[in-house]
């Protein structure tokens, strides 16, 4: 399911909507394969039934843990959008933690051997406050969400340096008022004032 559009603040985009990587289901689905080939040995066989009921509860077992590893890996979200990065996880009991980018410090991929055959890692994510250091399992492709995270961290700084820049600048009309004071003043001549008055009129 992606991540629900209702939840996103105005403006905001999501960039990487990602399920945990598929390496989670090897364990779970290598052991019902081993159960399953245990039932059919134990069945052709062993000529009492006992074994081969234990076999089959075995086998039932290893099913229920693929089913619950997958409730768990399609409940959990690692989502990067324009504005934060978002953390949700749970079947029956879900927990969730969000994390704005201008509080993320630092980004860092732990990656065994296996993990950077499959595809997948760990990230280590520094971030302001309290709980300043989260861990992430299962990421997939963890070298190319570390660098999405930094290049939206990048440009959400842009877009804050845009706002800042836009909010100090006096708008036309303040600047040909303070441009008329000058004028009045004479520290500028009255050509000076109508080539300055141009230049901003031709703005708007």
């Amino acid at each position: 399911m992606p991540f629900p559009r209702k939840l996103l603040n105005e403006g905001e985009d999501v960039i990487l909507d990602l399920r945990p990587h598929w390496r989670v289901f090897v364990k779970p689905a290598l052991s019902v394969v081993l159960a399953a080939a245990l039932v059919l040995v134990v069945a052709n066989r062993i000529d009492h039934e006992a074994p081969t009921y234990a076999a089959v509860v075995v086998l039932l077992a290893a099913l229920a843990w693929l089913l619950l590893r997958y409730l768990r890996w399609v409940t959990t979200d690692f989502v990067v959008t324009t504005d934060r990065l978002v953390h949700r996880a749970g079947v029956l009991r879900t927990s969730g933690r969000e994390i704005p980018l201008e509080r993320l410090n630092d980004i860092a991929v732990e990656q065994s051997l296996f993990e950077r055959i499959m595809g997948s890692g760990g990230l280590v994510i520094e971030s302001g406050g309290e709980r300043g250091r989260h861990h992430f399992t299962d990421v997939r492709r963890p070298f190319v969400v570390q660098h999405t995270i930094y290049r939206e961290i990048e440009r959400a700084q842009a877009r804050d340096l845009r706002r800042l820049q836009a909010e100090r600048e006096p708008t036309i009309p303040e600047q040909l008022e303070k441009l008329d004071e000058l004028r009045r003043r004479g520290v500028i001549t009255q050509a000076e004032f109508e080539v300055k008055k141009t230049q901003l009129l031709d703005r708007l």
